[in-house]
């Protein structure tokens, strides 16, 4: 039997789950929000089973860190979005890709993939490599792996990573 804890667990992914889906999908038509509802379901199976296996439920880090990063990481995009299109459509002197390696040993274990993730994310740059040391990122100029090795990213998923709040 499952207690109120755990219908809530489930109802708030369910919720989250098909929210996400809907911001991506964008149909509103039957047959699509059918399938929309069978995939959440199929996914709520899956996460299920997998908590059973490692006794661990995911944990929804929804704090005011949590969308404080999320803002500034859309602004990042946004931001790293002009700068991209402004060097592809500018001179090809501009260019100077670069290859370099971000320390991670700052960043606390449980986020460094979300780290990664970020990286990528913003145009113009690609986190290809992570191990417990580094993340090694390729940059479509110089700047943006200077820009992310003073660490700004690096600390906002830090503070993001807090529960307090």
């Amino acid at each position: 039997m499952m207690d109120g804890k755990k219908i809530k667990y489930i109802v708030t992914w369910s919720l989250i789950l098909f929210v996400f889906w809907l911001c991506l999908s964008g149909f509103f038509k039957p047959l699509l929000l059918s399938f929309g509802v069978i995939s959440v379901a199929l996914v709520m199976v899956i996460l299920l089973r997998m908590d059973k296996t490692d006794n661990e439920n995911q944990k929804l880090a929804l704090n005011l860190h949590f969308f404080r990063y999320v803002f500034w990481l859309l602004g990042q995009i946004i931001l790293s979005s002009v700068e991209v299109t402004k060097l592809v459509w500018g001179k090809h002197t501009k260019l100077s890709p670069a290859i370099g390696k971000l320390p991670v040993n700052n960043v606390p274990e449980k986020s460094r993939v979300l780290y990664a993730n970020s990286i990528t994310l913003t145009p113009g740059t690609l986190a290809i490599d992570i191990d417990k040391e580094h993340v090694t990122v390729h940059a479509l100029d110089k700047e943006s792996l200077e820009s992310l090795s003073h660490g700004d990213m690096a600390q906002k998923v830090n503070e993001s990573a807090r529960g307090d709040d």
